[in-house]
């Protein structure tokens, strides 16, 4: 499938309408347009000129499987705290600004990840980032996007994801990589 052409959906499918993060529902036989396959997840824009994400479970509902993810989380629970937060840090790269091709990380949302030991044995993790624009509606949904990528990785007991706002977001806190990616170097 070409990005540049329209694709006819197979079948009815949720999406999240992109920037807002309200739910809402496609129609069988409507045409989408693919404009990203990152983080296990479709952007697509409708034929309204809406753009939506469709989760990588709904890949079906476009004639696809779900895109692949980047190497994930391979650690055991004996591995040292450094090891499980490498993993996490892998993780956190594999979600994905659904508006930018660009993972989280790299666009600089991510502002701590701190691994400690958990009450219960394994590692508790805590999360705090942000956004590219207040006004965004898409923090729940890459809150829990957040929460599930890190839950997946072995010796995590507990996540703790909170969306923050302080110190605002900035284009100076994209890396060099990913500013070279987007033209911006």
């Amino acid at each position: 499938m070409k990005r540049d052409e329209p694709t006819r959906l197979r079948r009815d499918c949720e999406a999240t309408l992109i920037p807002t993060g309200e739910k809402v529902k496609l129609q069988a036989g409507s045409q989408v347009w693919v404009t990203q396959l990152l983080g296990g997840s479709f952007t697509v824009m409708t034929e309204r000129g809406s753009m939506v994400r469709i989760g990588g479970m709904d890949a079906d509902a476009l004639g696809l499987s779900s895109p692949p993810l980047p190497p994930g989380a391979t650690s055991t629970p004996e591995e040292s705290p450094a090891n499980i937060e490498e993993r996490i840090w892998d993780q956190l790269k594999t979600c994905f600004d659904p508006e930018i091709p660009v993972n989280i990380v790299d666009l600089g949302l991510v502002y701590q990840c701190l691994v400690t030991p958990g009450a219960r044995g394994g590692s508790k993790v805590q999360v705090r980032f942000t956004l590219t624009a207040r006004g965004c509606g898409m923090g729940e949904i890459l809150k829990e996007d957040i929460r599930n990528r890190i839950s997946s990785v072995p010796g995590v007991q507990e996540v703790d994801v909170e969306l923050v706002w302080d110190p605002p977001w900035d284009q100076s806190k994209i890396s060099r990589e990913a500013k070279l990616q987007l033209g911006m170097v």
